[in-house]
């Protein structure tokens, strides 16, 4: 969002989906890359929506680690998981671990 500072959300977002379109279609993975992009985001917003910021201004009761502290706990934990191959059936480690990295940029 850093390149329209005077532009409203809603525009910005119409100007930066016609352009990711345009291009996705250049690339030769370029909607696989748009598909897994628009799936990631969907699932942090709508964890965001349910959760709250809760990443980004933790209630601090047992660890009092900031934000970004508590999030690479969170991302080693992922890479240790990845690392010994241990997942839990449930868990799509990769995917949090790229959500993580991504919640963790937002914090900048």
């Amino acid at each position: 969002m850093a390149d329209y500072p005077h532009m409203n959300f809603d525009k910005m977002l119409d100007d930066r989906m016609k352009f990711i379109k345009d291009i996705s279609t250049q690339a030769p993975a370029g909607s696989k890359i748009l598909e897994e992009c628009l799936d990631i985001a969907e699932l942090l917003i709508k964890k965001n929506s349910s959760y709250g910021s809760s990443y980004s201004h933790p209630i601090n009761i047992f660890s009092k680690s900031d934000p970004k502290e508590q999030l690479n706990i969170r991302i080693d934990d992922k890479l240790n998981r990845i690392k010994k191959g241990k997942e839990y059936p449930s868990e799509d480690t990769i995917l949090d671990l790229i959500g993580y990295l991504i919640l963790l940029r937002t914090l900048k």
